[in-house]
């Protein structure tokens, strides 16, 4: 689709000589963030984005789904979110940008993309905020016993203060909530390797629960498949590195390794833990669907293994809403230095923290959790539904983008592609298509159709508000669409 928004060209003129989309007063300038996150948080918010309450909890359902091939299964979405995070670490490396992936999609596709992508991420996150905070809430309450919108509001206000303290703080809070999740999956693929390979106390070389229960793939390959379209949603947060990017010390170098030997580790985590899982408990008993890391612990003879779960689960869900404040809020930053949201919104305190932004966000958020509570099964429901599918959205968006843009950079800036996407153009591609039978499973899966066919009218919405925008004019704050916070002046 073509715009006659302005696009990245090295031979324009100044940016003072730039049409824009409305004539009128000049762009000013927009304050940095404060770059303050060290490698070490980078590396751990790549893990915290992606390892959330869906491995922990939400691998019961597709270990239901595929039986013990669900291993499988989180083997080939592993495979398309990896190739995906290569892809938009190429981007991040050789332009970093605090819009990340929906900058790219503006620079590589056009303004109308960068909207769309923008906006359906941060209303993607926003329900995240509510979802995590009310899941939160349910482990509080069986300790507390206090009314778990009040516990869920207690959640939320706890995050959006240490994010709004500023981006050191959610840098830190997030390295210690991955500590404690990777500790836990580390100590788990210790003590459940050694519980199955024998070399626990009472244990013997077992593997038999992989096959003994109707076989390794129970319900078919058309399960296996199926579950993917699970566990792509569990990987979900991977990106989120590329967004920090923009307020890291060293972003080329952080996000490289994230998108690298980091997304490999989760992988591992994940491939590694589930192994364990349909190992040590029959993957058709009724604790698998519950808690399967409860039922695994259990399994291997470790009291108290219910309370330590609830534990690390809850340090997920805090990881996840912590994450989701901070991301939700650069999403819309980014949109707002396009003109694409209010321009108040760009605006940073003293610390450099988009106080606005955070704000905005969380107030839907707020929103949201009281809906959980007043309309949990049809106004809620619809919310979360109506965000299902927009992480595939994304994830082919990012790859168009990189279609394009790596095209553009070899042709104009060659020397800043250090970091490349393998078998390029054609694992792109493959990548895609992956991307697209997944979105093609999600409508022949009955309980996946709906989540589609709201997702689908989400982006409906979202495309006439861009038709709207166009309408009216609006301009952004700075001529030039092209993401370079580099070269932002300071305020």
């Amino acid at each position: 689709m073509t715009s006659s928004a302005p696009q990245s060209n090295p031979q324009r003129k100044p940016p003072t000589e730039q049409p824009t989309e409305r004539r009128g007063k000049a762009p000013a300038p927009q304050p940095e963030l404060n770059r303050s996150l060290r490698n070490r948080h980078m590396s751990m918010i790549a893990i915290g984005g992606a390892i959330g309450a869906g491995l922990f909890v939400g691998s019961g359902s597709v270990i239901k789904t595929a039986g013990p091939a669900a291993i499988v299964s989180y083997c080939l979405a592993g495979a398309l979110v990896l190739c995906t995070m290569r892809m938009l670490g190429e981007m991040v490396v050789a332009k970093p940008s605090s819009g990340s992936f929906a900058d790219y999609a503006r620079t590589a596709i056009g303004p109308w993309a960068g909207f769309t992508i923008g906006w359906l991420y941060w209303y993607y996150y926003v329900i995240i905020v509510a979802v995590e905070a009310v899941a939160g809430a349910a482990i509080l309450h069986e300790w507390m016993g206090l009314p778990l919108w009040v516990l869920a509001m207690g959640l939320m206000i706890l995050m959006t203060a240490t994010n709004l303290f500023s981006v050191k703080s959610f840098g830190e809070f997030e390295f210690w909530f991955s500590s404690v999740k990777v500790a836990a999956i580390v100590a788990f693929l210790i003590v459940g390797g050694l519980y199955v390979f024998g070399g626990w106390p009472g244990s013997s070389f077992d593997f038999s629960n992989l096959t003994a229960h109707g076989g390794f793939a129970p319900n078919g390959i058309t399960a296996v498949f199926s579950a993917i379209v699970v566990v792509i949603f569990a990987f979900g947060g991977a990106e989120i590195v590329t967004i920090a990017a923009a307020e890291s010390k060293e972003p080329e170098r952080s996000v490289a390794r994230a998108t690298t030997g980091i997304i490999w580790r989760i992988i591992l985590f994940y491939v590694g833990s589930i192994v364990l899982v349909v190992t040590l408990v029959p993957w058709d008993s009724a604790k698998v669907l519950t808690s399967p890391y409860v039922a695994a612990w259990k399994s291997i003879g470790l009291p108290g293994a219910g309370v330590v779960m609830d534990i690390v689960i809850l340090t997920a869900v805090l990881s996840v809403l912590n994450s989701s404040v901070y991301v939700s809020s650069r999403m819309l930053r980014a949109l707002a230095t396009h003109g694409d949201a209010p321009t108040w919104l760009v605006a940073t305190n003293k610390r450099q923290v988009p106080v606005r932004a955070i704000l905005a966000g969380t107030a839907v958020g707020w929103i949201s959790v009281l809906l959980a509570y007043l309309s949990p099964d049809t106004v809620f429901t619809y919310l979360v539904n109506s965000s299902g599918a927009i992480a595939i959205f994304m994830y082919l968006m990012i790859g168009a983008s990189q279609l394009r843009m790596r095209r553009r950079l070899e042709r104009e800036e060659p020397e800043r592609l250090t970091l490349r996407m393998w078998l390029f153009p054609y694992l792109t591609w493959v990548v895609m298509a992956g991307f697209a039978a997944v979105l093609v499973a999600m409508a022949v899966i009955g309980d996946q159709r709906t989540q589609l066919l709201t997702s689908l009218g989400s982006l409906a919405v979202v495309l006439v508000a861009y038709a709207v925008r166009r309408v009216r004019g609006s301009g952004p704050v700075r001529a030039d669409d092209t993401p370079r916070p580099d070269a932002v002046p300071t305020r």
